[in-house]
């Protein structure tokens, strides 16, 4: 498929109304609980919004910046999905881009694999370097982000980009540990918990009161972690000890999040897995291929995209993201 196809399969954009001319497909939906009905309609449709990447990452809804950006690591870009639906390239090359955020003053903050480090974009286009140290040794490889309600933002650091060539640049980790980073307003990085193997996506509470981290040693090791794990957070600041929220039974869970009831979305490797706060299973949003991140996004905040392997797709639910008016 070429460009012209993938440009006239993506006329709906982000938020307009539907038309034919996208390809759009019945997603196999799993109810695992009757409560699921209030998140989808069982007639809900997935929507292909771009089929050409290598592995799709990072979504990002970004009005300001003109629609959805995300990032495609293996190709070593990111790319932009306009409300017209129009692809094309937002940063090429992306330093092996992963995950993307706004920050609190809605500039985009990315998680890069090759330059090891979390940048913020300024107005000017310039790149901010937020962190790319710890300790005096270099990082890691961020992973994914997320915002803080005090606007602090948080990593996960584990070694996917230097432990796996199409994903980085393969090099011996200088950092003891995994870890969970926060970055405060000022600046300042602090090590937020070693408690994991290998911490990928992340996602606040709606209160802010708990962080999921999703632990993915499984990708590296079969006998590794592949469960979403829940800490407190303490004076907002700091985490307390975690606990096993939830266990996939194949694959990983990868990228995370949060609706404004609390529920909690994961990408997996047979689609995004819907939970409860409780960590009930509510059902499953299937995907032809590996999922490996989700955001909530579009105008009124209804519209789920997820991040499939050489895809990006859409779904409208019933409900909004967490932080969605």
């Amino acid at each position: 498929m070429n460009r012209r196809t993938f440009l006239r399969q993506t006329a709906l954009g982000l938020g307009l109304a539907a038309t034919s001319r996208l390809a759009q497909a019945a997603p196999i939906l799993r109810f695992d609980d009757p409560d699921f009905h209030a998140v989808v309609d069982p007639e809900a449709r997935v929507a292909t919004l771009y089929d050409g990447g290598r592995w799709c990452e990072g979504p990002c809804y970004a009005p300001r910046l003109g629609g959805l950006v995300f990032s495609d690591v293996r190709a070593n870009r990111m790319m932009l999905i306009g409300e017209d639906g129009t692809v094309r390239p937002f940063r090429d090359p992306s330093d092996n881009a992963n995950g993307n955020i706004l920050d609190g003053r809605g500039r985009l903050v990315t998680c890069e694999h090759r330059g090891r480090r979390v940048v913020r974009a300024e107005a000017d286009g310039s790149l901010t370097v937020l962190a790319d140290r710890y300790g005096g040794k270099a990082l890691n490889s961020p992973n994914d982000a997320a915002l803080a309600p005090d606007g602090a933002i948080w990593f996960t650091d584990p070694i996917f980009g230097i432990s796996m060539p199409e994903e980085g640049i393969v090099l011996t980790p200088e950092q003891a540990a995994r870890r969970v980073y926060r970055i405060d307003p000022d600046g300042t990085v602090t090590g937020q918990t070693d408690a994991l193997d290998q911490p990928n996506g992340l996602a606040f509470s709606p209160d802010g009161r708990r962080l999921y981290v999703s632990d993915t040693g499984a990708s590296l090791n079969p006998e590794g972690a592949r469960t979403i794990n829940v800490f407190p957070v303490e004076n907002g600041r700091s985490l307390g000890a975690p606990r096993a929220f939830a266990t996939v039974e194949a694959g990983v869970p990868d990228g995370l999040a949060v609706d404004a009831e609390g529920r909690v979305y994961a990408a997996c490797g047979d689609g995004v897995r819907v939970f409860r706060g409780d960590g009930r299973p509510l059902g499953r949003i299937a995907t032809a291929r590996e999922a490996a991140n989700v955001t909530f996004g579009g105008p009124d905040g209804r519209r789920l995209f997820i991040a499939s392997g050489p895809a990006v797709l859409a779904i409208d639910l019933k409900v909004r993201g967490a932080g969605h008016p």
